[in-house]
């Protein structure tokens, strides 16, 4: 079978490409041990050192890695936070495995629940998943869910995520990955066309080089696995709603305002039926901590005060 040109690109078009990748001050490269094993990290901590706040926790989208937040870290961490973004299992530079299952949303999630079960130490955590990392993020908060208190989640935002699977012209670019990978293998998909379209767009050299060895390093496995994930993943907002409305979790709903993945509308959608915070981001598309950095930052970083205002009142 013979894979198009157009069907590869239809499946590269929304992979976040970091503006740059000098880590910015107090922002460095490590590992989070975890019960579940290790996961490459970008660990931002505020100028002192010493966190005087509740931690957070990034976890990127498909295709995507740590770095898609190396923008927003260190204004993130500047207001007394340590704040971790990971590679999940099988994306870049966190080891994967060859068992497709260790992929579903279910055993991604229970990944995040070991995170989070790292990061809290006195504090409980702040959670974002971006895109498919929302759904990700989704289970581990349901799985945390009737657990002894204090809750080890302090608030959970979905940063231009869903309520469900990929429907509609969004949901070719998955089917497209899973035509073209097993026929060509990712070294043939960059070779042919990936750089091209990297090339064109005018990305800096070493931009290129840092999307080629990611691109490259994504498990294979995962990245299938991933695929059927983002078709087939059910709609869970009433569970988490339910969840939030009984624990008093604070949720927030974050997109960019030319989202092409999941439509705007659906995530205003979404919002209202979790009762759940809503900010749209005028000018950014897919991925707000790339398209408006700090935006992204100032609104994440008002929103989880406002969380340990409220936890404090409890």
């Amino acid at each position: 079978m013979k894979v198009s040109s157009s069907t590869l690109t239809v499946w590269w078009s929304p992979v976040s490409t970091p503006p740059y990748l000098t880590l910015p001050f107090g922002v460095r490269r490590t590992e989070l041990q975890t019960s579940r094993g290790a996961f490459a990290a970008l660990e931002a901590l505020p100028g002192s050192g010493v966190p005087e706040r509740g931690p957070a926790l990034l976890v990127p989208g498909f295709t995507g890695s740590k770095e898609d937040f190396i923008s927003v870290l260190q204004t993130l961490a500047r207001a007394g936070r340590r704040v971790v973004a990971v590679d999940m299992r099988g994306q870049y530079q966190t080891p994967g495995s060859d068992d497709p299952q260790d992929y579903s949303c279910v055993n991604l999630g229970a990944d995040v629940v070991a995170m989070i079960e790292a990061l809290a130490d006195a504090d409980p955590v702040h959670v974002v998943g971006h895109s498919f990392g929302g759904l990700v993020t989704r289970e581990a908060v349901l799985a945390l869910a009737g657990g002894e208190p204090p809750s080890l989640v302090q608030s959970y935002t979905l940063m231009s995520s869903g309520p469900a699977g990929l429907t509609g012209p969004a949901a070719e670019r998955p089917k497209a990955l899973i035509e073209a990978l097993p026929l060509l293998g990712m070294q043939a998909i960059w070779d042919l066309h990936l750089v091209k379209e990297a090339e064109a767009s005018g990305t800096a050299p070493e931009i290129i080089e840092f999307l080629r060895a990611r691109s490259l390093a994504n498990h294979e496995t995962g990245l299938l696995a991933m695929a059927q994930e983002l078709l087939s993943c059910p709609d869970r907002v009433e569970q988490l709603a339910k969840v939030a409305a009984e624990s008093r979790l604070p949720l927030l709903v974050l997109y960019g305002e030319d989202d092409d993945v999941w439509n705007p509308r659906t995530q205003a959608a979404m919002a209202e039926r979790l009762g759940a915070a809503k900010v749209v981001l005028p000018g950014a598309a897919h991925s707000p901590a790339v398209d408006a950095p700090e935006t992204t930052a100032h609104t994440l970083t008002d929103f989880w005060n406002g969380a340990e205002r409220a936890a404090q009142k409890k």
